[in-house]
């Protein structure tokens, strides 16, 4: 049977009407969506900053254990206060708290992300800041294997909050304090 002129077949496909249409309701569904997304990424990048860095410490204490030696991890700035430029582990042969030629690198870390901040609120705050643990896996100061030296580390990033507590024995836990107990530490930044 032969079909009338004009009544070809269908082709699939859509009209430009439909996909305007399709295109408009998912930017609305994007606009919608990207804060939540925002916050998503920022906590995940948060709790990979937090992790890295309780890594390092966790290296840092194992490796002084392993040597019986005190061992140390300190920011890459160069006034050793901006741990957000990253950290080394290291054994500071020379005693200038500051990794260099004659000391021997176990770890390096690089930068931070972009809106990553840190806050070091220890026993000696003053820069350099740094962490070290003696041999029996104690942390310590850089100039007394003995001396305690506890405190912590808080990590923000937009509204979220991630704390590392280093306690006098030098065992280290990371805390919430929007969900977990005693976890106090330094106020968000502004």
């Amino acid at each position: 049977m032969k079909r009338p002129q004009g009544m070809g077949r269908r082709t699939g496909g859509v009209s430009l009407v439909e996909l305007a249409v399709v295109v408009a309701i998912a930017s609305i569904l994007m606009a919608v969506a990207a804060p939540d997304l925002q916050a998503l990424v920022a906590a995940q990048q948060l709790r990979t900053a937090s992790g890295d860095l309780l890594g390092a410490i966790a290296e840092t204490r194992s490796q002084a254990i392993a040597r019986n030696a005190r061992v140390k991890l300190a920011p890459r700035d160069p006034g050793g206060a901006d741990w957000t430029r990253g950290w080394t582990v290291f054994v500071d042969r020379d005693g200038d708290r500051q990794p260099g030629v004659g000391d021997e690198i176990l770890q390096v870390h690089g930068p931070l992300p972009e809106g990553v901040r840190v806050d070091f609120s220890f026993t000696q705050s003053a820069p350099p800041q740094y962490i070290a643990y003696n041999g029996a896996g104690r942390s310590c100061s850089d100039t007394g294997g003995n001396a305690s030296r506890l405190g912590t580390l808080s990590l923000f990033h937009g509204e979220h909050i991630r704390r590392i507590k280093i306690n006098m024995l030098g065992r280290v836990r990371v805390c919430n304090p929007a969900r977990d107990d005693a976890c106090e530490g330094a106020e968000a930044p502004r």
